[in-house]
């Protein structure tokens, strides 16, 4: 993060993981991880309490940073300086867990969080999965409005060149692959927007759900 001079966290391997399984490996080497050395605190509070999460790897909370790596605010700009400062934390707005062993696993963005039903889904999560079907490039998921759950999950998919896979396919494969609450309740294919350094463009397919 600019606002934190940089890192933040950083994924320190464990001699003890060398026994794990490849597969296991590859998973605890994926999280974000513990604090980085430059970094004074880090926390991932509960955005309700205003608490520290417990490590149980379920319980997700904002990511919050202080300490003198920490820009003291946005210049000539109070109002957003407000929003990210509770408490002298700055509040990164990703939303985390902590494993028991004390590591952050990243989960989502605060802004893309979907809630369905009193349920908050993550979008990367669904998306993880669908990158695991073998006829989908590329995928978005962002959150559709809906008259019964409040919200629901809605998925823009690219899909590789010569494979073809239905939306209801899409769909009954996140169904088996994750809780059934959390599928796409719909699929859209075409090409995504990008932004020129080939970040996706989350705000500009909201505006398509509208």
């Amino acid at each position: 993060l600019t606002e934190t001079s940089g890192h933040i966290l950083q994924a320190a391997p464990q001699e003890a993981w060398k026994e794990q399984s490849i597969q296991k490996q590859a998973e605890l080497k994926s999280r974000q991880g513990v604090r980085f050395s430059m970094t004074e605190k880090v926390d991932v509070i509960d955005t309700q309490s205003g608490k520290s999460v417990p490590w149980d790897a379920t319980t997700m909370g904002e990511i919050a940073i202080r300490g003198n790596t920490v820009m003291k605010g946005y210049l000539k700009d109070p109002e957003s300086t407000g929003k990210v400062f509770q408490n002298g934390w700055f509040m990164s707005g990703d939303l985390a867990v902590v494993d028991p062993d004390g590591y952050i696993q990243v989960k989502d963005r605060l802004k893309d969080i979907i809630i369905s039903g009193g349920e908050n889904i993550s979008s990367i999560e669904v998306e993880s999965v669908l990158y695991k079907n073998p006829a989908v490039s590329e995928a978005a998921v962002i959150a559709l409005a809906d008259e019964e759950w409040g919200e629901v999950p809605c998925a823009f998919v690219e899909l590789k060149v010569g494979q073809e896979v239905s939306e209801n396919e899409l769909i009954q494969f996140c169904g088996d692959n994750m809780a059934r609450f959390k599928r796409p309740k719909k699929v859209v294919f075409g090409e995504l927007p990008k932004t020129a350094t080939g970040k996706l463009q989350k705000n500009v397919l909201r505006k398509r759900t509208i």
